[in-house]
């Protein structure tokens, strides 16, 4: 069995799907891939099950019955891949944003230099690597990464990024059932929690790159979870045992 599986959320990409697979699974490291689908309407899954014909035993799916989130995805994903015992766990979107040759970069940091946590960072050292995103979305995301690690105090300068990889340890540490937030605060949430535990997090430099096909899924909803829903995480986190 394979050490290692990139989760991929979906929701109506169609457009994204199949290329994004056939990049991960040409990679010189084999990764396992499981796509967990929120009841595309587009036939994203159904893409996904005929790509298994091919990709036997490394493609999996997991089918949802709607849309509620991506943190609950992702819980839902880490869940199954813990079952399956994997050692090194990923999060990576389905749009190309995260190249894939990168995976590798991510897995190094966990096997080459010790990180429980490794993270594809597009604003580390204060340089920003990000392609094709008008300045207001960039200047948005920059200070809303600047802002939650004020409040947090985490030594992250990307802490926002949803690129990363998890060694098993820090999944089965981590109260998933606690995980509150659900849309992209789900990503800072992860980091604080792994923090508070001390583990060993590294930040990997990446070029980020905004998706040509698909609608992206960021919405007002989600922005302020992300900037109001951190000040009560930190606040909380001052009374725990």
């Amino acid at each position: 069995m394979r050490d290692a599986i990139v989760i991929i959320p979906t929701y109506n990409e169609i457009e994204n799907i199949e290329a994004i697979l056939r990049a991960v699974f040409s990679l010189e490291k084999v990764f396992d891939v499981l796509v967990v689908d929120d009841n595309s309407p587009d036939g994203t899954a159904a893409k996904v099950k005929t790509l298994q014909k091919e990709f036997t035993n490394q493609l999996h799916l997991l089918n949802r019955p709607k849309k509620t989130g991506l943190g609950t995805a992702y819980i839902e994903g880490f869940k199954w891949c813990l079952a399956k015992e994997y050692n090194y766990i990923f999060e990576m979107d389905a749009d190309f944003s995260h190249s894939p040759s990168d995976l590798i970069r991510l897995y190094n940091a966990c096997i080459n230099e010790g990180a429980d946590m490794s993270i594809g960072s597009r604003y580390i050292n204060n340089r920003v690597n990000v392609v094709n995103w008008d300045m207001k979305r960039l200047l948005m995301s920059y200070f809303a990464s600047k802002y939650v690690k004020l409040i947090t105090r985490m030594k992250i300068d990307d802490t926002t990024a949803g690129f990363v990889c998890y060694h098993r340890r820090v999944l089965e540490t981590i109260n998933l059932e606690k995980i509150k937030f659900v849309g992209y605060a789900f990503q800072i949430e992860m980091k604080f929690n792994a923090h508070l535990k001390k583990f060993k997090i590294i930040e990997v430099p990446i070029v980020f790159t905004d998706r040509k096909k698909g609608k992206s899924k960021m919405s007002g909803g989600i922005i302020s979870e992300a900037i109001f829903g951190v000040i009560n995480m930190k606040f909380k986190s001052l009374f725990r045992t």
